[in-house]
């Protein structure tokens, strides 16, 4: 067969793609993965009970605008590397900006704070399982991801493991936010921190296996 007829044959009858395909098959792998992690959490750890009372406080908000603005970033560095004919990715330093500003409140926390009650900010009460619960949390979330990678065609297939870890992590860690009431800057910056982090090494690991096309 000339090549000019195999490529006719291998063309024929393909559908075009939908405009967002990529967009909405993620938006809605992680929405499904979002919502068994929201179904798990009073089912195990529990939702918090001054919940009401939280959403009218400063220190809930700040922490959802941490997690989710690693979420967001990850899913749209996701996004970006799903096609096989992907750009090299650019602004992936932009991630570092909500840690970055993290940091700085953590900072001005312990400036405010007597250097003797630093460790109850680093610790809390929840310091030996939130970075646990965050991960498995994100299980879900990243199984659904890769569900919709499966249609795609990723070739830097560890980047891509790793931004979807970060999106699975950020929005796990969002969802804890429901259970957990560590109010410290402190807090939310090393241990929340650490949970999104291992999602997103875990990414990084199992990108090329379980990625692969």
């Amino acid at each position: 067969m000339e090549t000019d007829m195999l490529i006719e044959t291998l063309a024929h009858d393909v559908r075009p793609v939908p405009r967002r395909a990529v967009e909405r098959r993620m938006a809605g792998a992680l929405a499904t993965g979002g919502l068994v992690a929201v179904a798990i959490i009073p089912m195990t750890i529990g939702l918090r009970d001054d919940l009401a009372a939280a959403l009218a406080g400063g220190t809930f908000w700040m922490k959802l605008i941490y997690t989710l603005a690693l979420a967001l970033g990850g899913t749209a560095a996701a996004i970006g590397l799903a096609r096989p004919d992907a750009p090299r990715p650019r602004g992936l330093w932009l991630l570092s900006v909500p840690v970055l500003l993290m940091a700085g409140l953590s900072a001005h926390e312990l400036l405010a704070t007597p250097a003797t009650e630093w460790m109850a900010l680093v610790k809390g009460e929840s310091w030996d399982r939130c970075a646990l619960n965050i991960l498995l949390l994100a299980l879900p979330i990243f199984v659904a991801g890769l569900w919709a990678f499966r249609r795609f065609a990723p070739t830097r297939l560890r980047l891509t493991g790793a931004m979807a870890g970060l999106a699975a992590g950020g929005l796990s860690a969002t969802l804890y936010g429901l259970h957990c009431p560590e109010a410290s800057a402190t807090f939310v910056l090393l241990w929340y921190s650490l949970g999104i982090a291992v999602a997103t090494l875990g990414g990084w690991l199992t990108g090329p296996r379980l990625l692969r096309w």
